[in-house]
């Protein structure tokens, strides 16, 4: 049967104790901003759940985007009537008969949340069942592995059957923990860290360093791209450009290849907090897995880490890289992160990178490089933002695109002089 209501589960809110209020209140205005397109559906809010009331929007449509709400635990497709026995009686019978393949086995399961509905639950599950086995006798109940599971939840305002349970992204509603910084590659990891960063009710802000001319166009619209996916979980999303080629040019040019990637992972982290400043974000999340790549290493990530005062988020730290595979292709950036575009990082990897570096070490030739923070602040102050919303296809901004004008044959013989 097509339904006309929609019933939502809040899962983990419903544990928030005095908080819960502030909580569904979130969860229903994220609803509200991702069905704006269907102006006739009506919300609205009981204890425990979200019902939505479909006025013959299309359901499909509506199924997919309530799949990328933050804080909805499952919702299911119901048909509602009256909570009455004979109402509640033929409408699951008409639900069975809806399938197109006739089911061999059924269960009732039954959820009383009006205590004052005349009929126990115990004495509900024979009287619908009965009903329905009457009229359909081929069918047989099998309370351990049915086909179909009907079920019914009786509330005051009326009935809701359905059979069907479709799951949601859970955690909590974006915003209510808070806004971060996401340190946003490119590459596989970090899209998938700032996901389940915002399943934890982030608020994410994207940080990405290009090196013009060393790193193309492409490679900037591909990180606008993944933005833009991950904003079809939170609406919108700025995103931080930000210039990078002096700072790392001038590293390079320090000839300590093995300690390079230490130092710009440095100078990123210290641009990251200044502009984590600027937009009042709590924390900085990073898409780095322990033992992935060099600079991944504890030796590694507690140097790097030593430049910060934010508190650093990593929830990829402990994934196998077969389960953020698996992750990115379940919110759909995998494909776009394989895309061939380098980024400034990949462009100058040193051959033998440090994985033990030495703090008093780094720290010493910092302060040798008297130039750096002026460049660190320069970098910050010509920083450009873009708000990327879902479903918006924008290029790359022109100032971004023409901020380094060469050839692809100028660019391969600049490289080729720096390295």
């Amino acid at each position: 049967m097509q339904p006309d209501h929609i019933l939502l589960r809040l899962g983990e809110i419903t544990l928030k104790g005095r908080n819960r209020t502030r909580f569904e209140q979130q969860v229903m205005t994220h609803i509200r901003r991702t069905l704006k397109p269907y102006p006739k559906i009506e919300v609205t809010r009981t204890f425990g759940r979200i019902i939505i009331r479909l006025n013959n929007e299309p359901y499909e449509e509506i199924r997919e985007a309530l799949k990328k709400v933050f804080g909805l635990s499952s919702f299911s497709p119901v048909v509602k009537c009256a909570a009455a026995l004979e109402d509640i009686q033929q409408t699951s019978y008409a639900i069975m008969k809806s399938f197109a393949e006739e089911p061999a086995t059924f269960k009732v399961r039954v959820k009383r949340a009006d205590k004052k509905f005349p009929h126990r639950t115990q004495e509900l599950l024979p009287l619908i069942g009965g009903y329905v086995l009457s009229r359909m006798p081929e069918l047989k109940v099998d309370v351990h592995q049915p086909q179909v599971e009907l079920t019914v939840e009786i509330r005051e305002e009326g009935a809701y059957l359905f059979s069907e349970i479709v799951q949601a992204a859970k955690g909590l509603p974006v915003g209510s923990s808070g806004t971060c910084m996401l340190m946003l590659s490119g590459g596989i990891d970090s899209p998938v860290a700032g996901w389940l960063a915002m399943r934890r009710g982030i608020q994410i802000e994207a940080v990405h360093f290009h090196s013009y001319p060393y790193t193309s166009e492409k490679a900037t619209q591909k990180v606008i791209d993944l933005t833009r996916i991950l904003s079809a979980y939170t609406d919108q999303i700025k995103l931080h450009l930000v210039p990078f080629t002096e700072i790392q040019t001038g590293l390079k040019q320090m000839k300590k290849d093995n300690l390079l990637i230490t130092l710009m992972r440095r100078a990123m982290f210290r641009i990251t907090e200044k502009l984590a400043e600027q937009q009042n974000a709590a924390a900085i999340v990073t898409g780095e897995n322990l033992g992935q790549v060099a600079s991944q290493t504890l030796s590694s990530l507690q140097v790097i880490s030593k430049v910060n005062t934010l508190p650093v988020l990593r929830p990829l730290v402990t994934m196998e890289k077969d389960e953020i595979i698996r992750l990115a292709e379940k919110i759909e950036t995998y494909e776009t992160s394989i895309l061939p575009y380098e980024d400034c990082c990949t462009i100058f990897l040193p051959k033998s990178p440090s994985t033990n570096p030495n703090l008093r070490v780094v720290e010493k030739m910092e302060q040798e490089m008297h130039w750096l923070e002026d460049e660190i602040e320069k970098a910050v102050s010509q920083t450009e933002i873009m708000v990327i919303k879902s479903g918006e296809h924008a290029p790359v901004q022109t100032s971004v695109q023409t901020s380094v004008q060469t050839s692809i044959q100028t660019r391969d013989e600049e490289m080729d002089a720096l390295f």
